[in-house]
């Protein structure tokens, strides 16, 4: 603990002490965080799920179709070029009705423009074609 023992004036009495003495404080403030934290309960931190048990795998593969899109924005529709965006959507039209949907796999070329992809993206989405995805990403990565 500190002390301060104060001086003595001229005319010999006693100086007051200015200071306050912190130590007390701090301790009892010590006290107190640590009965804090003792009595505080412990957190889980676990979330319980109730994960589904896994399914087996599919018996059979989807058919799959893959609609290229050339740098020059050329649909081709499993290598076969498309002329007309009347005819991709014809296409995409009985691939939609269909009780089974294929699954379909859109590859962009890097070079594309954005609006040549989202044409077909957009075309299948309103059509109602709901298993698409986008594939060769890795050409993207730098």
């Amino acid at each position: 603990m500190a002390m301060n023992v104060g001086s003595r004036s001229k005319s010999g009495e006693p100086e007051e002490m200015i200071e306050m003495n912190m130590t007390p404080l701090i301790d009892v403030m010590l006290v107190l965080l640590i009965m804090l934290i003792i009595t505080i309960p412990i957190q889980n931190h676990a979330v319980n799920l109730n994960m589904p048990v896994s399914a087996p795998p599919p018996s059979t593969l989807p058919k799959v179709i893959t609609i290229d899109i050339d740098s020059d924005g050329t649909v081709l529709w499993d290598g076969q070029a498309v002329p007309d965006r009347s005819i991709l959507e014809s296409r995409l039209r009985s691939l939609a009705v269909a009780q089974d949907q294929v699954e379909i796999h859109v590859r962009p070329d890097k070079l594309v423009a954005y609006k040549s992809v989202a044409a077909v993206l957009a075309s299948a989405q309103r059509i109602g074609v709901t298993r698409i995805g986008i594939i060769g990403n890795e050409q993207f990565v730098k």
